[in-house]
């Protein structure tokens, strides 16, 4: 008898979407799990599952809502697992996770137009900008790090931050009109 053939992997789109949707992901799970322990598990439980039916989804329809539903299956299974009764009732979940899927498509695009912008910036802006925002980072400490003044890091932060405002705009407006 012969094997069955092992399923194709999945697609670079279908990567990238996973990808972009973790930190959604790990939210929706933190506010159904509150546990970051817990959070952790589900999240790779929820990848696991989406990496399994990779063949199974249909590029033509929303990516986030699908992998949120599949999360929140996972959170409540786990809490089954650990004997825990939930915290909410499951139809209250299931609000929670249709809402926060709508609230995640409606920012869908101007995450991918921010990201877009990005990679517009000139490498020393972006990595600023990006460095900025890791976890801990201070203006004062980027200052001290390169050498500069405070002043002049906020204004280039600002001066970056505008850039990118009007890019995210412009983007979508020229995303509306197509």
């Amino acid at each position: 008898m012969d094997d069955p053939k092992p399923a194709p992997p999945p697609s670079l789109d279908y990567l990238s979407a996973v990808t972009d949707a973790q930190r959604t992901l790990y939210a929706v799970l933190f506010s159904l799990l509150r546990n970051p322990h817990d959070v952790e598990d589900a999240l790779q439980e929820t990848n696991a599952v989406l990496w399994a039916k990779a063949a199974e989804f249909d590029p033509a329809r929303p990516f986030l809502p699908w992998a949120l539903k599949i999360a929140q299956l996972q959170a409540l299974a786990l809490r089954k697992r650990k004997g825990r009764r939930p915290i909410l009732d499951e139809a209250l979940v299931a609000t929670l996770a249709d809402e926060a899927a709508a609230d995640a498509d409606r920012e869908e695009p101007r995450r991918r137009a921010l990201s877009e912008c990005l990679s517009k910036l000139p490498a020393d802006r972006r990595r600023l900008a990006l460095r900025r925002y890791e976890p801990g980072a201070s203006v004062n400490a980027l200052a001290a790090e390169l050498g500069r003044s405070p002043k002049a890091i906020s204004e280039a932060l600002r001066r970056t931050r505008a850039a990118l405002l009007d890019c995210v705009e412009r983007t979508l407006a020229r995303e509306a009109r197509a």
